[in-house]
């Protein structure tokens, strides 16, 4: 006997149980079951649309375009590296040039000296 065109204990033509009309008993659960995998779906493409991830994959597929991206954020991080590690020390100095002014009596004299170091640098001149 072929399993192809017949059913075989009491199984419809899709394989699912059957029952005494020939619809499948479990309709419900696959009903349900159905729309669970359908909200999941649509969580996932909120989620996808949500993150952006078509435009990072066209990003992706313009290598150039990715190069250049990378080019400008790295300059602009190198320049405000510079800048701000410029404020630092600048602030560091007025504040060592305040505290030598006062003549601490071991500090003061550390304090002079790094300051003379610094400057003898910044006008090029060697010790």
């Amino acid at each position: 006997m072929s399993e192809r065109g017949g059913n075989k204990r009491g199984r419809g033509s899709n394989g699912l149980p059957s029952g005494a009309n020939g619809e499948p008993q479990n309709l419900n659960a696959l009903e349900k079951s159905l729309g669970v995998l359908n909200k999941r779906m649509e969580h996932i493409a909120s989620e996808m649309e949500r993150t952006h991830i078509a435009e990072y994959v066209d990003l992706l597929n313009r290598p150039f375009s990715l190069i250049w991206r990378n080019l400008l954020a790295g300059t602009a991080r190198g320049v405000g590296i510079a800048i701000g590690f410029t404020f630092f020390a600048a602030t560091i100095l007025y504040l060592l040039q305040l505290l030598g002014a006062l003549n601490l009596p071991i500090i003061g004299d550390y304090i002079a000296e790094i300051v003379k170091i610094v400057q003898i640098q910044l006008e090029g001149k060697g010790y």
